[in-house]
């Protein structure tokens, strides 16, 4: 008698049900503007509809584990079709798309891609990304990879539709390879994180560089801790390094995630071959990563060496306000803001280095973590948005299927005569604390930092519209008082939501304000005029940056009550 056909795990039922579910996420959306604007979309979206039906139907009524691997297949499908829909009804791009065809087109023209201004590029619903010296990043600042991928597409358009093709293309070409990568019962969980939730599509239609970085780096993490195994770099080994290298050329946030991946591999080896010989491993997979990155940078660092440096470090570099859901926000929100705003940094690059030592202290407990780590560090940066949290979600996923934490079982762990005595569990203890005391105590700093300035309304100028007077503010004078030692340069904005807005510029009054002084001072919208809200609720948070010392100082005002108004400028 033959043997009964595998019927599948309810396990992999669910999850290709869960998976299956997550792509009618957006799917609404995308519909209605087909319907709107292009019909074939509208068409095809509802053909999308009728597979996730049926797979809906099918994922709990299959007796055979190799009809729901097919079945996943069919998911797979439908998920890379309502991404490309989505794609076709949305692809005007963010200011990182326009920023990277701009790249792109410059380099086609053979003229210099670094360290070049462009400010034609926003204004247009193109978010500005404004520094505490009071201007705005308008430069490329990212290495590149991504404008050479995009450099061949430009005939697909004006704007910014190459660089989205780009980062579309790649996320699906990411999920595919995760997807196959992956044990067959998991596959649908590479769809569901890819695909199905919406975040990572939208920003692969915003053209984020990070996301050509994803793809790349899914092979290299799929099952690392089996890189370089019994000693020797195959074909495929050495592939995983190029890809590394290939990462690190396409964006800054593969740097954070090397240092983890190949201090894991040495521990791993080291476990296995003693010292020397991993050692040398982890020498030829840094190697040969490098020599991809260097292969990539070639052009520009002959070309332009000076400006490509401080280009793929601006993000480092640039000074930018703070922006996230981190710590930062402390001093953003819930202070008045805070004189020691550069500590921020020290503490982001700080945890990323304590948490690096713990992971070598402790790689065979914090090992199959290496992929979330990293990223931890960015909760105390100044830019501590959630895009480099979930961006490279699909690495968490990767390693939690495929790098177990048996993998590390024998991995080698420091442990020094200090750390092997009756005391052991103490100093190590200790030493953990240790790792972490100078990020804690960076936070610290930052987070207990005052606001430098005192700033109080004396007067709101507004326009007048056909003889009423308006919620719209052309004018304000404010009463600077500098509770500082040395003298500060601020850079003024108004705000009335959670992100930043356009710098005001002083009109009348001292650009900078002497140590410990009281100064008037006049400030105007960079448009010329700045619209209030009609909202009782609306909080309008003034705030003011300074770049040397980086600080900030905030204040709420009241410019809704027309009884606070002590002067009014009619026409502006």
């Amino acid at each position: 008698m033959s043997a009964a056909p595998e019927s599948p795990a309810q396990w992999h039922r669910v999850l290709t049900l869960l998976a299956d579910i997550s792509l009618f996420i957006g799917a609404r959306s995308v519909w209605t503007q087909g319907a709107s604007h292009r019909l074939p979309v509208a068409g095809v979206v509802s053909l999308c509809y009728v597979s996730i039906l049926v797979s809906g139907v099918l994922a709990l009524v299959v007796r055979r584990a190799r009809s729901l691997a097919r079945l996943d297949l069919c998911v797979l499908a439908t998920a890379i079709t309502l991404a490309l829909c989505t794609w076709v009804m949305n692809h005007g791009g963010s200011d990182e798309a326009l920023l990277t065809t701009q790249a792109a087109r410059s380099l086609v023209a053979g003229h210099p891609v670094y360290g070049q201004s462009w400010p034609w590029l926003f204004g247009h619903g193109a978010a500005l990304t404004p520094t505490v010296s009071g201007g705005y990043d308008l430069t490329y600042g990212y290495p590149p990879l991504v404008p050479l991928l995009t450099a061949p597409l430009l005939w697909l358009g004006h704007g910014a539709i190459p660089a989205t093709a780009v980062g579309t293309g790649s996320l699906l070409v990411g999920t595919v390879v995760l997807w196959r990568m992956l044990p067959v019962p998991w596959r649908s969980a590479a769809t569901m994180a890819c695909l199905g939730f919406g975040f990572l599509p939208m920003y692969a239609r915003l053209g984020y560089p990070a996301i050509t970085a994803l793809a790349l780096l899914i092979p290299v993490v799929v099952r690392w801790p089996r890189i370089g195994r019994g000693g020797r770099l195959g074909a495929a080994d050495l592939a995983r390094a190029a890809c590394l290298g290939a990462a690190c050329a396409a964006q800054q946030l593969p740097w954070f995630l090397a240092p983890f991946l190949l201090a894991g591999v040495y521990a791993v080896r080291r476990g296995e071959l003693g010292s020397r010989a991993a050692g040398l491993l982890v020498l030829r997979i840094a190697g040969v990563a490098a020599t991809v990155w260097l292969l990539i940078n070639t052009y520009f660092i002959v070309s332009e060496p000076g400006t490509w440096i401080r280009g793929v470090a601006l993000p480092l570099t640039q000074g930018a306000t703070l922006h996230g859901q981190g710590l930062a926000d402390i001093s953003l929100y819930f202070t008045d803001g805070s004189d020691r705003l550069g500590w921020y940094g020290h503490a982001s690059v700080l945890l990323a280095a304590g948490l690096l030592v713990l992971m070598v202290l402790f790689m065979r407990r914090l090992g199959p973590a290496a992929t979330v780590l990293p990223w931890c560090a960015f909760y105390l940066a100044t830019r501590s948005q959630d895009g480099y949290y979930l961006l490279m979600t699909p690495l968490w996923l990767a390693a939690a299927v495929t790098a177990p934490p048996a993998e590390f079982d024998g991995a080698w762990q420091p442990r020094p005569r200090l750390f092997s005595g009756p005391h052991r569990r103490t100093a190590l203890g200790a030493a953990a604390v240790l790792a972490l005391t100078p990020a804690l105590l960076s936070a610290a700093l930052a987070v207990s930092g005052s606001a430098p300035l005192q700033m109080k309304v004396a007067a709101v100028g507004r326009a007048a519209a056909h003889g009423i007077r308006a919620n719209v503010l052309t004018r304000l004078t404010l009463r600077v008082t500098n509770r500082d030692g040395t003298a500060l340069t601020p850079h003024y904005m108004l705000t009335m939501s959670q992100g930043s807005s356009t710098y005001w510029s002083v009109v009348a009054g001292p650009a900078t304000i002497p140590a410990h002084r009281t100064e008037r001072v006049e400030i105007r919208p960079a448009a010329g005029k700045f619209a209030l809200s009609t909202k009782r609720s609306a909080r309008i948070r003034l705030r003011a940056f300074t770049a040397t010392p980086e600080t900030l100082s905030s204040a709420y005002v009241r410019l809704v009550d027309r009884a606070a108004i002590t002067r009014v400028h009619k026409g502006g």
